[in-house]
């Protein structure tokens, strides 16, 4: 009876965590397109405005690259490349500029040891394996257990590597939105972008921060379900 006061609670909640994650989708995708089609007044594209950014902070040593897709910008610290998608790089949108940007920003982060950063980065290998094995570990860990007795232990390890997992989702939030404040606070004093465009950036920009939150979110809904599966299978052994 217990467990099942708690799963219906568990359902009733992830209601509006799904909507709010399908909201903070398709708004940044809107907002993306509505400023893709607004040209900036110095015609820069977000490759350009990249490296003008780039280079003011001494990182001549960044590369840029184009990757396919749509918003599948992104910062790769290994091989100090920034890569902007097809949708950012020659377009000399407002949309594109402020993308451009922000991933500017992670190269800065990485440039400065961030320490948010550098905590992000030595979560990556255990996050992975938690994200993808530990809600598997924990319910195999609960199956085994009526007949083997480490079971639960294997429980707990998923339950512990999913811990790991969402605690890249927390640590990405302040991430994000720091490399956001860098972007728009360069594009303003280097005036790159003129006040009332920064204004559309801003907006990408937000926009796109919320599917960072609503991600975060969502992971931890999932750990919650997660720990609660594996409480509920200690207590019935």
């Amino acid at each position: 009876m217990e467990n099942m006061w708690y799963d219906m609670w568990y359902w009733f909640l992830l209601i509006p965590v799904l909507l709010f994650s399908l909201t903070a989708q398709i708004r940044v995708k809107s907002t993306f397109k509505k400023y893709n089609q607004i040209a900036t007044r110095n015609g820069l594209t977000g490759a350009q405005a990249a490296r003008t950014i780039l280079n003011m902070h001494n990182l001549q040593n960044v590369r840029i690259e184009g990757v396919s897709g749509e918003l599948t910008d992104h910062y790769d610290p290994r091989s100090n490349v920034l890569r902007l998608s097809d949708s950012t790089r020659d377009s000399n949108s407002i949309a594109a500029v402020g993308v451009a940007a922000h991933e500017a920003g992670h190269a800065i982060q990485d440039a400065v040891n961030y320490l948010p950063n550098k905590i992000r980065a030595s979560l990556v290998p255990v996050a992975r394996i938690g994200s993808a094995a530990g809600p598997y570990l924990a319910i195999i860990g609960i199956m085994i257990s009526y007949s083997i007795e480490f079971g639960m232990t294997i429980a707990y390890i998923g339950l512990a590597l999913y811990v790991f997992a969402f605690l890249f989702y927390l640590v990405t939030l302040p991430v994000e939105f720091n490399a956001s404040s860098r972007a728009i606070e360069i594009l303003n004093v280097s005036g790159i972008l003129a006040p009332e465009e920064l204004k559309g950036a801003k907006k990408v920009l937000k926009a796109a921060a919320m599917t960072y939150v609503a991600s975060t979110v969502s992971a931890l809904f999932s750990l919650i379900r997660i720990a609660l599966i594996v409480l509920g299978g200690r207590r019935r052994d």
